[in-house]
């Protein structure tokens, strides 16, 4: 019998099409990659269509780049954040520092979660973006990455919301995380830079796993041309 599955669109015509309608509501989705693959981009791109196309809440959190370059750059590419600012709230790791003398002895993990779940409760956000979770493993100080990550994982489950994770990979290093993330997560997304002549570079995106989703093994190349993402078929050349 086959079980019809309540999907978040990416909005990535070709993508959702491979996914049969996108991503299942309320998996844990890491999108993966080495640095300048478009991981942040993509991520917002989602947010961002699906606050105008679909008027669905969101927030994103950023422990990296400042709030004000994350906007600074999505506007650059046409995302302007004017359009969706009612439907996409925008955290950084500066606003969360700042209350940070006030809350006691409470970790850093501890003040995080308050922060996602107060914005649950007065929001009702139905998509959570994490950026990224290098830097939340850095300045959380887990003493026991497996198991803490395993519960702040079952954590995120319990806010009935899909969430996005980004992860920065090394070229040289694991090739999807670092610590056993991709198999906590319910889907993975690899993105990554191939040289496909020794001189042209060639985005491209993979979808490892989807559960609950039927999907296609390949890699295929992502392109993004006048404020839309599109993949087509990877082809070396």
């Amino acid at each position: 019998m086959v079980v019809n599955v309540p999907k978040i669109k990416t909005y990535i015509d070709s993508l959702d099409e491979k996914l049969y309608g996108g991503i299942p509501v309320n998996n844990i989705v890491l999108v993966s990659g080495e640095a300048g693959t478009m991981k942040s981009t993509l991520v917002f791109y989602a947010l961002y269509q699906n606050a105008i196309k679909s008027n669905i809440n969101s927030v994103y959190i950023t422990l990296e780049q400042g709030r004000d370059s994350l906007l600074q750059h999505m506007g650059e590419i046409g995302l302007e954040y004017s359009d969706v600012k009612d439907k996409v709230s925008i955290i950084d790791l500066a606003m969360i520092r700042r209350n940070l003398e006030n809350m006691g002895q409470q970790t850093w993990i501890q003040i995080f979660k308050m922060y996602a779940q107060n914005l649950k409760e007065s929001l009702g956000y139905k998509i959570l973006a994490i950026d990224s979770l290098n830097v939340l493993e850095l300045i959380a100080e887990f003493q026991n990455l497996r198991n803490e990550l395993f519960h702040f994982f079952e954590w995120l489950r319990s806010l009935d919301c899909t969430v996005f994770i980004i992860s920065e990979i090394h070229a040289t290093g694991s090739k999807y995380g670092t610590d056993g993330e991709e198999f906590l997560a319910d889907g993975l997304l690899h993105l990554m830079m191939e040289n496909v002549d020794g001189i042209n570079i060639q985005r491209r995106i993979r979808i490892v796993k989807m559960r609950s989703s039927n999907h296609s093994p390949h890699y295929y190349s992502l392109i993004f041309e006048n404020g839309k993402f599109d993949l087509v078929r990877a082809i070396n050349e």
